[in-house]
């Protein structure tokens, strides 16, 4: 076990309050999204998933430079928050907003393939019994969706595990403050005797995103066993 420093420690702890904090903020707005591209009538869908699925295809750094001008004390959202007293960049809370934002699509792909699943009668069944449509969505389709929320927040919680680019743009990398698992490892590795500590943080970060999946794997498994009893 390698000699890990009290900031090492901090990271990991930061790692997985970050990571937590971001896939419990995104499901209600993941499921709405996933929602509004699988059932909804409004025009634009294509344009909406585009946007949703960008942030996969742009490289990491780029989403946290363009939320560091949003966020920044000249772009548009950072004035309103300055004025309320409320400073992100460079805290914790950029890091979770870092990893909403990468992980997201994420989220809403696995919720929407679980969406797409759902046998059309049991809904239109619904609505002929004179349901609402909130009625439907709380009594069948999310219901029906629980399997597709816990894989897709899985998914996001392991990649807000590792995330790096965005982050160190908008958070920056800084020790007992914003530093994570992989910023503390990038540090390490530009260190000269680091590869023993950076390789150790390798494995707690492989441990808990294998301890994540397991659970994931544990909850779909008590989940099939209630459906079947």
């Amino acid at each position: 076990m390698p000699d890990f420093a009290p900031t090492d420690y901090q990271a990991m702890l930061l790692s997985a309050k970050v990571a937590l904090t971001a896939t419990l903020l995104s499901l209600p707005l993941g499921f709405a999204v996933a929602w509004l591209l699988v059932f909804s009538r409004v025009p634009g869908k294509a344009l909406i998933d585009g946007l949703v699925n960008l942030p996969l295809v742009l490289p990491p750094v780029v989403v946290g430079y363009l939320l560091l001008l949003a966020l920044g004390s000249q772009g548009w959202l950072g004035g309103v928050l300055d004025a309320w007293g409320v400073r992100v960049i460079f805290t914790w809370k950029a890091a979770v907003l870092a990893s909403m934002v990468v992980g997201f699509p994420l989220l809403v792909r696995a919720i929407r393939l679980g969406m797409e699943s759902i046998d059309t009668h049991l809904i239109q069944a619904s609505r002929t019994l004179g349901a609402p449509w909130y009625d439907t969505l709380f009594t069948v389709i999310l219901p029906l969706s629980t399997r597709a929320l816990i894989a897709g927040a899985t998914l996001m919680f392991a990649r807000s595990l590792g995330e790096f680019g965005a982050t160190i743009i908008v958070a920056g990398n800084i020790p007992g403050v914003t530093q994570t698992i992989p910023l503390a490892i990038f540090d390490y590795t530009n260190t000269p005797g680091g590869d023993r500590l950076a390789l150790g943080l390798c494995l707690v970060s492989i441990a808990l995103a294998l301890a994540v999946l397991l659970f994931n794997e544990g909850l779909v498994k008590r989940r099939q066993r209630g459906a079947r009893s």
